[in-house]
C-alpha cells in the first residue's frame, strides 16, 4: 500500500461528540458479535467426538511416543500441525509467525490442557529448526506414521481419500477451485480429549480457521491501519 492509498484509507476526523455516537453504535455490533462467539464456542463444545483407534507414534526428546504421551498426563491436547515437509529445510514462514506468537502455555497447563507441536520432517531436522528458532514449546517428530495423513493437514491421496477443509475433493474443486494449488501441506490445529488410556478426537481447523489463534493479528484488528499496519 502506498502512503497516498494509506492515507486515503483513513478514518474520518470528527469531533469528540460524533467519535462518542459512533463508537457506541459500533458497540452495539460488537456485543452482537460476542454474543453469536459464546454461543459458537458453546455448539464446538457439543459437538459429537470419534475414538481413535491407531496407535501414532511419534519421535521427539526422548525417542519414539505415542499419542497418549503429548497429553503429559492432563486431559486434553491440542496438536498444532505445522507445515513442514521432510524434503524441507525449515518450517514454513506463517506457521513460524504463528509459534513464535503463541501464549504462555502454562496458562492451558493450569486448566489441564497440553499443546503440541507436529510435523512430517524427520526429528533430527525439528531438534535443529527448534533450536534454530530458540522455542520451548514440545515439537514431535510424525515421519513414517499416517497420523498427519489422518487427520487431513497433508494431503496425498495415495495416502487417505482428500477431505480439504471437510469437503471431499469433488466439493472443494466446485466450489473453491483446484485443491493442490497451495501444495500438500496444510496448516491446521487437532484437538483430542483423553479419557483413561481412550483417546478421542473432538475438534480440528484449517487455514483461515486459525486466525484467531494468532494474537498479533487480533490486535491489528483493533487498529485503524489493520493488518497492513504501518
Amino acid at each position: 500500500m502506498t502512503e497516498a492509498e494509506k492515507q486515503q484509507s483513513l478514518p474520518r476526523i470528527v469531533s469528540p461528540q460524533e467519535w462518542l455516537a459512533a463508537r457506541r453504535e459500533f458497540l452495539v455490533r460488537e456485543k452482537e458479535f460476542t454474543r453469536a462467539r459464546d454461543a459458537l464456542n458453546a455448539q464446538r463444545r457439543e459437538l459429537p467426538m470419534v475414538a481413535v483407534e491407531k496407535d501414532y507414534v511419534f519421535e521427539g526428546p526422548d525417542g519414539d511416543v505415542g499419542l497418549l504421551d503429548l497429553f503429559e498426563g492432563r486431559r486434553q491436547l491440542i496438536v498444532h500441525h505445522v507445515m513442514f515437509d521432510p524434503s524441507w529445510d525449515e518450517g514454513c514462514s506463517s506457521c513460524r509467525f504463528q509459534i513464535r506468537d503463541l501464549g504462555h502455555l502454562p496458562h492451558l497447563h493450569e486448566r489441564g490442557t497440553s499443546l503440541a507441536l507436529v510435523s512430517r520432517a524427520p526429528y533430527a531436522k525439528i531438534q535443529r529448526y527448534k533450536e534454530r528458532m530458540g522455542w520451548s514449546v514440545p515439537y514431535f517428530s510424525s515421519y513414517g506414521s499416517h497420523f498427519n495423513y489422518d487427520f487431513h493437514a497433508t494431503l496425498d491421496e495415495s495416502k487417505q481419500p482428500l477431505l480439504i477443509n471437510f469437503r471431499t475433493k469433488e466439493e472443494h474443486e466446485e466450489a473453491v477451485g483446484p485443491w493442490d494449488v497451495w501444495g500438500h501441506e496444510l496448516p491446521a490445529v487437532s484437538v483430542f480429549l483423553s479419557e483413561g488410556d481412550t483417546i478421542y478426537h473432538t475438534y480440528s481447523s484449517f487455514s483461515r480457521g486459525l486466525d484467531i489463534l494468532i494474537f498479533t493479528l487480533n490486535y491489528l484488528d483493533l487498529t485503524p491501519l489493520g493488518r497492513d499496519g504501518g
